[in-house]
């Protein structure tokens, strides 16, 4: 079976990881762990948004991904950004392309209109969905979801960066959702090593958390 969740290209995957590691949108940090909201601990922290703030590395996300999409999703009609990390991102990629733009909330509003999909979405429109980050996935394909109820066709989802989890692999082949990545764990554990980011010593504990990342420091 063909894996639902590949890389753009390799060259890109490496330029993507040596932008987000200069930026600092990367952390890593092997002897003083990071928390995240489900509890796990981690090595790494990634917060994409930080490219925003970084015109350079900015302009070249914003590039390789509307290229991107040109290439794997050649027919797409409607850029969809996943609130909140990827509406920003999503924006500038249905900019460079010129296509109409929508968001996808995690739930729908209490209030109003209690819209999920905010924008205008014509039935069965082409959508492709842009992501900053995929762990698990499952937030992703909420919006997924959401966008299929409203009959969208949904041809696929391009994030920045993976981290490479069996179960992201496993949901979205479950989903039905193609993923592909600018970048992911695999390309920026290397790139950090390669520009001495981290200490060789910290190598292995950054290739053992991915392989069991729920588990890692966990008594």
């Amino acid at each position: 079976m063909n894996s639902t969740v590949k890389i753009y290209h390799e060259d890109t995957a490496n330029d993507i990881a040596a932008h987000l590691l200069k930026i600092n949108a990367i952390k890593l940090q092997p002897k003083d762990p990071f928390t995240w909201a489900s509890g796990w601990k981690s090595p790494i922290y990634c917060d994409n948004r930080m490219a925003l703030s970084y015109p350079e590395t900015r302009d070249f996300l914003k590039e390789k991904m509307a290229a991107a999409v040109k290439e794997l999703y050649p027919t797409v009609e409607v850029i969809a950004g996943v609130a909140t990390g990827a509406i920003a991102l999503g924006v500038l990629v249905a900019d460079v392309l010129g296509l109409p733009f929508v968001y996808v909330r995690p739930e729908p509003k209490s209030h109003g209109r209690k819209n999920q999909v905010e924008g205008h979405l014509p039935k069965a429109k082409k959508v492709v969905v842009i992501e900053d980050l995929i762990s698990t996935g499952k937030s992703s394909l909420l919006a997924v979801e959401a966008l299929r109820k409203e009959s969208a066709d949904v041809l696929g989802m391009l994030a920045i960066f993976t981290y490479e989890f069996d179960t992201s692999e496993e949901n979205m082949r479950q989903a039905d959702c193609a993923l592909h990545t600018l970048s992911s764990y695999s390309y920026l554990i290397r790139e950090a090593q390669r520009l001495s980011y981290v200490k060789e010593e910290d190598m292995e504990t950054l290739t053992s958390w991915r392989q069991a990342p729920s588990k890692w420091l966990s008594e």
